[in-house]
């Protein structure tokens, strides 16, 4: 909601002003303009982009529109989660965890967490290190080590993605320039002509440079630094379920493994403690 509404105020502001400044909008349709620059631009991502990459662009781009779903209730739930799994385990024993784990779709306890199910990678990070602990032989620092890889690994292909894509928005000025400059081409191609149909020309080539400019800094640019967010946040979900896995390995009690995943959550989206203490003390009533 809110990506839309800043879309919806840069453009605003932006010809707002210029109409203030009793420039005709109608001057900027330069459809030309737009082809050269929004084509330069695509086919440079194609070229130094594979083709895997780009679908995770793409992707991560319409999940911009969506907001930030790292919420305080998602991470009350994951929380809940844990809590239930790891008391199962304490109370029947971890042989009791099995299937949840291999079948988590199937889990009932899984299932009280859609946006855990439905989330593939962290799932799938969650249950593959419970089968290493349900195989036995796995020291907790080296679990550790091992979470800690996995997370980076993934981390290092998100911020690689808001790297891509801070960097067509840093191309955009350039482009914009390459645009002005053909279109400068051509006024100076019919530089006998009339005065204001050299104008509209010399207009008409500048409104790339004016393009280039906008779109790298009120468009792209904060779009690769709102995916560069979201990427944080998907991190620290991961280090939440770090958190907890760790803790429990140790030998801690449920109880207390969620206070550990729970104080590595960011002051904004955290649960507080007695939210937690009293949804823990409600799965242990049913």
């Amino acid at each position: 909601m809110f990506v839309i509404v800043g879309i919806a105020v840069v453009v605003g502001c932006v010809l707002g002003g210029f109409v203030m400044h009793d420039g005709p909008l109608l001057v900027l349709l330069q459809w030309n303009e737009f082809l050269i620059i929004g084509g330069a631009a695509l086919g440079s991502l194609l070229v130094g982009t594979p083709s895997g990459t780009l679908k995770q662009i793409f992707g991560c781009t319409m999940k911009v529109l969506k907001g930030d779903p790292y919420t305080k209730e998602q991470y009350l739930n994951l929380l809940k989660t844990m809590f239930e799994l790891f008391n199962v385990a304490k109370r029947d024993g971890l042989i009791n965890l099995e299937p949840h784990i291999e079948k988590p779709h199937e889990s009932a306890i899984f299932s009280k967490n859609p946006f855990l199910l439905n989330h593939h990678h962290a799932l799938d990070y969650f249950c593959d290190t419970m089968r290493l602990l349900l195989g036995g032989g796995v020291p907790p620092h080296d679990l550790d080590s091992l979470l800690e890889a996995d997370i980076d690994t993934h981390h290092e292909k998100a911020s690689t993605i808001s790297g891509i894509v801070r960097t067509v928005g840093d191309a955009l000025p350039g482009l914009g320039i390459v645009a002005a400059v053909l279109g400068i081409i051509v006024t100076m191609g019919a530089i006998n002509g009339p005065p204001e149909e050299v104008g509209l020309k010399v207009a008409a080539a500048l409104v790339g440079t004016f393009l280039g400019v906008l779109l790298s800094y009120g468009f792209v640019g904060p779009l690769a630094g709102h995916l560069e967010l979201l990427s944080q946040s998907e991190h620290r979900y991961f280090e939440c379920i770090k958190a907890g896995i760790i803790a429990y390995a140790k030998g801690t009690a449920p109880v207390m493994v969620v206070e550990f995943a729970r104080r590595v959550i960011d002051n904004d989206v955290r649960p507080a403690f007695t939210e937690v203490e009293q949804a823990t003390k409600e799965l242990k009533a049913h």
